[in-house]
């Protein structure tokens, strides 16, 4: 009978060491710290210029400025985090830690990107550009909730590791 090892039942960890030291050298370790707060603060005046406007019919420029807003911040955050996974994993999307993060990141941007064509071709009514927006929203939310429990497995790791996060 073969005996299983502690180390055989552990995930695998987030980080090689050198990965570590990557994430940790990167500028852009800081770039994504800083605009992933700034995302959510865009998303959450946007979230609610939205909603406004769908119960009320008030507020459509200020709901649009605000989704084209939340547009470039997460295009930003899209591309300084491409970099960030080049410098770190060695490649630029998709690497095997955040596959599935980047994956419903194109969906994100893939709605966002759907909010903007049907804004400026006008082929989306009003009401529909903020229905899409809002299935945007959603699926960001999914995916900031992956990026919380991928930062929170680092700390995990880190703390069951002795190393820095």
């Amino acid at each position: 009978m073969q005996q299983v090892t502690a180390s055989a039942n552990r995930p695998a960890a987030l980080y090689t060491d050198d990965e570590r030291r990557r994430r940790d050298a990167s500028r852009w370790t800081l770039v994504q710290g800083i605009l992933a707060p700034l995302q959510f603060l865009v998303f959450l005046v946007s979230v609610a210029l939205v909603l406004r406007y769908l119960a009320t019919g008030d507020g459509f420029t200020a709901a649009t400025v605000s989704i084209l807003v939340k547009t470039v911040v997460l295009y930003t955050i899209m591309i300084t985090g491409a970099i960030w996974e080049k410098e770190v994993f060695g490649q630029y999307l998709f690497a095997p830690a955040f596959f599935w993060e980047d994956v419903v990141s194109m969906g994100v941007i893939a709605l966002h990107t759907l909010y903007l064509w049907g804004l400026l071709t006008g082929h989306l009514a009003p009401r529909e550009q903020m229905f899409v927006a809002l299935a945007a929203y959603a699926t960001y939310v999914v995916n900031a909730a992956q990026f919380l429990w991928k930062l929170r497995a680092a700390r995990l790791q880190a703390a069951a590791t002795g190393t820095s996060r």
